[in-house]
C-alpha cells in the first residue's frame, strides 16, 4: 500500500500576530457606531482597548454637525478627510497633543510665576513685627525663628534683639565675668559672643547641659578630626591632692564645612550688623587633658590634628590618650601615617574635657 499522505495542518493563527486593522473615514458615521465601540472594544482593532482620540473626534464633531451646532470654524468635510489616516498617524496625533498639553501648562505656570514674582500667596508683614515677636522667643528656638522668613533672620542679626534677650534672662544671682555683666554689654563688638556665653551662666537648661559632662567622655569625640592646633600651653594646678595635677590645653579651629558652588558660603548679616557678629573664636574649641603627672609634649602649634584615642591606662585604673598631629589634613577614608607625624601619649590620666567656645570654662580675652 502507499504510504498515506500526512495530512494537512490546519492553519492556526499565531499568537500575538493579528493585524491591527485600519479606519477609513467613510466609516465614521452615527450609523455605524454602537456602545460596544467604547465600553468593549475589539483588541484586535484597538490594542489599548480602547476607540482612538483621532476617531472620537471625528465622531464628536460629526455628531455636532448633525444637531445643527458650530462645532469648530474647520469644515466637518476635512475633519473627516484628516480622520482616514492610518492607526499609525493617530498615534504621532495623540502624541503631538501630549506634548502641546505639556507646554500649555508650562506657559500657565511661569505667567502665574511672572505675575507673583515673591511667590504670593501669603501676607509680607514689617520688620517691626518680627521684632515684637521675638521678644517672647527662647534661646533654644532662636533657629527655628529664623527660619521662618528672611525678616525673622534679619531680626535676629539685630544688636536690639540681642540686647533684649540679654535684659530678658539677666538676674542679680548670677556670677558673671567682667566682660559679660550689664556695663559691659553696652558694646557692639563682639555683642552676640557675649550674649551667647552669658545665657550657659544665667539660663538654667543650658547650664544644666554643661554641668552633666562627665570627667571622661563615654565615646572619643570625632569632631576634631583634621583641626587645626592654635595655642597649647600646660599649667600646674594645685587640688586637694597631696601631689599636684597637670593640665594641658590644646586650642583647635575646627575645620569650615567647603560648598562646591564658590557663591553659595552660606548667609552673610547685614553691613550694618557686622560689628555685633564678630566672633574670633568661632568654631574655635579647647582639649583639656588633666594628668597626674608633668609630661613633654613637642611643639604641634600650626599642625593639623588627625587622630585621637582614648584607652585603659597600663595599670587598669586610669585612662591613656594618644594624640596624633600631621603638617596636612587627612582626606576622607584614609588612615593617617603614623611614620609621618608627631605622636603625643599622656599616661595616666585624669579627665578629658573637650570645651566649646560658648563654655563658661573656654578661656576668652575679656577686649572681645
Amino acid at each position: 500500500m502507499a504510504p498515506r499522505g500526512r495530512p494537512a495542518a490546519a492553519a492556526m493563527p499565531r499568537r500575538g500576530a493579528r493585524k491591527r486593522l485600519k479606519f477609513r473615514a467613510d466609516d465614521v458615521c452615527s450609523e455605524r457606531v454602537t456602545v460596544a465601540d467604547y465600553a468593549n472594544s475589539d483588541p484586535a482593532v484597538v490594542k489599548s482597548g480602547r476607540v482612538k482620540k483621532a476617531v472620537a473626534n471625528a465622531v464628536q464633531q460629526e455628531v455636532k454637525s448633525l444637531c445643527g451646532l458650530e462645532a469648530s470654524c474647520v469644515p466637518a468635510e476635512e475633519v473627516l478627510s484628516v480622520s482616514g489616516e492610518s492607526c499609525d498617524s493617530s498615534d504621532e496625533m495623540d502624541t503631538k497633543e501630549s506634548i502641546n498639553g505639556r507646554n500649555a501648562s508650562r506657559k500657565k505656570k511661569s505667567k502665574r510665576h511672572k505675575e507673583n514674582p515673591d511667590g504670593g500667596g501669603g501676607e509680607e508683614y514689617p520688620i517691626d513685627i518680627w521684632l515684637l515677636l521675638a521678644s517672647y522667643i527662647r534661646p533654644e528656638d532662636i533657629v527655628r525663628f529664623s527660619l521662618i522668613c528672611k525678616k525673622a533672620w534679619t531680626v535676629t542679626c539685630t544688636a536690639a534683639f540681642w540686647t533684649r534677650l540679654y535684659r530678658r534672662h539677666y538676674s542679680l544671682d548670677a556670677y558673671l565675668p567682667l566682660r559679660l555683666r550689664p556695663e559691659s554689654m553696652e558694646k557692639l563688638h563682639c555683642l552676640r559672643a557675649c550674649v551667647i556665653r552669658s545665657l550657659y551662666h544665667m539660663y538654667e537648661p543650658f547650664a544644666s547641659r554643661v554641668s552633666r559632662n562627665p570627667a571622661i567622655p563615654d565615646s572619643t569625640p570625632s569632631t576634631l578630626k583634621n583641626s587645626r592646633c592654635l595655642l597649647f600651653w600646660c599649667k600646674k594646678i594645685e587640688g586637694n591632692r597631696q601631689e599636684a595635677m597637670w593640665e594641658f590645653n590644646f586650642k583647635f579651629k575646627k575645620q569650615s564645612p567647603r560648598f562646591k558652588s564658590k557663591c553659595c558660603k552660606g548667609l552673610q548679616p547685614p553691613i550694618q550688623y557686622e560689628e555685633v557678629h564678630t566672633n574670633p573664636d568661632q568654631d574655635c574649641c579647647l582639649l583639656q587633658i588633666t594628668t597626674f603627672n608633668f609630661i613633654f609634649v613637642p611643639i604641634v602649634m600650626g599642625m593639623t590634628f588627625t587622630l585621637f584615642t582614648i584607652n585603659v591606662s597600663t595599670d587598669m585604673r586610669h585612662h591613656r590618650v594618644r594624640l596624633v598631629f600631621q603638617d596636612a589634613p587627612v582626606r576622607n577614608g584614609k588612615k593617617p601615617r603614623l611614620d609621618q607625624g608627631v605622636q603625643v601619649v599622656l599616661d595616666p590620666v585624669h579627665s578629658v574635657r573637650l570645651l566649646d567656645w560658648w563654655h563658661p570654662q573656654y578661656p576668652f580675652s575679656p577686649k572681645a
